[in-house]
């Protein structure tokens, strides 16, 4: 293990070059920026790209360009800058061009809280762009996953073909003290890269794969010729109205994330097992809420926590054995109840709900109370 003693997003530009990510394209956004400026400094030292963009439409875009010439890409904003990213999110989605979109949450909705918390972004990372398609979100909940889920946004993009998005609120994006992550040489046997058609280029059909399989992507001027678009489209990239090749593809879309879930799926139990009360939190919240849970227990108030860290897919499947488990359920989170609605959803009932939208983070106390009053 290496001992670093830096910042969230500092992490995230650092397990972005060791996962290999040799490009960055955006536009400075707070509180995502120290993420661009570290990428400025690093890429051009071991040969990689980082540029400026006029805007945040562009820099999306000139990252997908990047990916689609074979090249692992990021790009990071916050909502605003999401919301103005959306379009070529789908783009990213309906072409399957891998890519790490890493969104540092600040208050909204339009300009919001800049220099503030906030978990108000959840509901946009599953659905940043219209259509349908299935994205993954992964929510970061201290330092040390900061550079871990950043390592596995960048499998998961290149694994299923797809833009993923890497989710870390303001006061992890900000949080600066001594953390642990792994030695290289343990991280990089586990680095993915995209698989690459290497046949006869004539018999090459990127998007002609079983309905559980992403598409095969071979990087641009190497020979392979197909064609890339936003249209509905056949095996060969070609647009097509076809109702049958239509619906293949949306089908496939969805049939490449949800018949892997649990390859996808992530999540952390504390003090489960004998607990007579569970909170759901992520990220930042999370660490208030085991304060919280260390402090009840040692006054005889059993409560466990759950934390989803891919949030999209939802961990559907432990989360409504939970529902079955437990009457008492409280759910925290650093907006009006994004991710309460689909606990809710999944679980078929009614939990109890501690939020903020103000910019503020939720305390120990605040938890602690709360709790007590259930």
């Amino acid at each position: 293990m290496r001992e670093l003693i830096t910042g969230g997003n500092e992490l995230v530009a650092l397990a972005a070059i060791e996962s290999g990510c040799r490009f960055f394209g955006g536009y400075p956004i707070t509180p995502s920026s120290e993420i661009a400026h570290e990428m400025s400094v690093e890429l051009p030292k071991i040969g990689g790209k980082f540029i400026q963009m006029e805007d945040e439409i562009s820099g999306i875009a000139v990252a997908l360009g990047a990916s689609m010439s074979g090249t692992k890409a990021m790009t990071a904003s916050s909502g605003p800058g999401i919301s103005l990213k959306s379009e070529q999110i789908g783009y990213g989605f309906m072409a399957e061009i891998p890519l790490v979109v890493v969104d540092v949450m600040r208050g909204g909705p339009s300009t919001g809280l800049p220099t503030r918390v906030s978990q108000g972004d959840i509901n946009q990372a599953k659905s940043p762009s219209h259509g349908d398609f299935c994205s993954i979100a992964l929510a970061v909940g201290n330092l040390q996953e900061a550079y871990t889920q950043t390592i596995r946004a960048f499998n998961l993009a290149e694994k299923y073909m797809t833009p993923v998005f890497l989710l870390l609120d303001e006061t992890v994006g900000h949080m600066h003290g001594k953390t642990l992550i792994p030695d290289f040489k343990d991280i990089e046997p586990t680095i993915i890269h995209r698989e690459e058609f290497k046949g006869d280029p004539k018999d090459y059909q990127p998007y002609g794969v079983a309905q559980d399989r992403p598409a095969v992507l071979n990087p641009f001027f190497k020979g392979y010729k197909y064609h890339i678009t936003g249209l509905h489209h056949g095996p060969t990239g070609f647009p097509t109205e076809d109702e049958k090749l239509s619906q293949n593809l949306i089908d496939r879309l969805f049939n490449k994330i949800e018949s892997h879930i649990d390859d996808i799926v992530e999540y952390e139990e504390y003090e489960v097992s004998d607990a007579e009360i569970l909170i759901i939190a992520y990220g930042s919240v999370s660490l208030s809420v085991k304060e919280a849970i260390n402090t009840l227990r040692k006054q005889g108030v059993k409560v466990g926590l759950f934390r989803p860290i891919t949030i999209w897919p939802s961990p559907a499947k432990q989360l409504k054995e939970l529902g079955k488990k437990f009457k008492k359920i409280l759910m925290i989170e650093l907006n009006k109840g994004q991710y309460k609605q689909e606990v809710e959803r999944i679980m078929q009932r009614d939990i109890t709900f501690l939020g903020k939208a103000n910019g503020r983070t939720i305390s120990p106390t605040e938890i602690i109370k709360t709790i007590k009053e259930m």
